[in-house]
């Protein structure tokens, strides 16, 4: 597992406009599909808490790219913000 993410993480830093711009499309699209899960569930206060966790995360991404920070910063963020979108939208897809 660390020697994959030692790849990606090179392949990261050698094409990191490329990749930022896809991270933009890719967590936009994913907190959306997440918050459009989470809202079929309902809108009490533990959804409310998911729809905060999702902002969080992908703004997250956002604000690392705007403010130019280094590359594994950014590569930390974006797989943060796509694993936890993934998880939340799963659970509220299946449950």
């Amino acid at each position: 597992m660390s020697s994959l993410y030692v790849r990606l993480e090179k392949d990261w830093k050698d094409h990191f406009m490329l990749h930022t711009a896809a991270a933009i499309i890719v967590c936009t699209c994913l907190g959306g599909i997440t918050v459009l899960s989470v809202f079929q569930n309902g809108s009490g206060i533990f959804q409310m808490i998911e729809i905060f966790a999702v902002v969080v995360c992908c703004n997250l991404v956002l604000a690392s790219i705007l403010t130019v920070q280094k590359p594994a910063l950014v590569l930390k963020a974006v797989i943060t913000s796509i694993v936890v979108c993934t998880i939340i939208a799963g659970f509220n897809f299946i449950f």
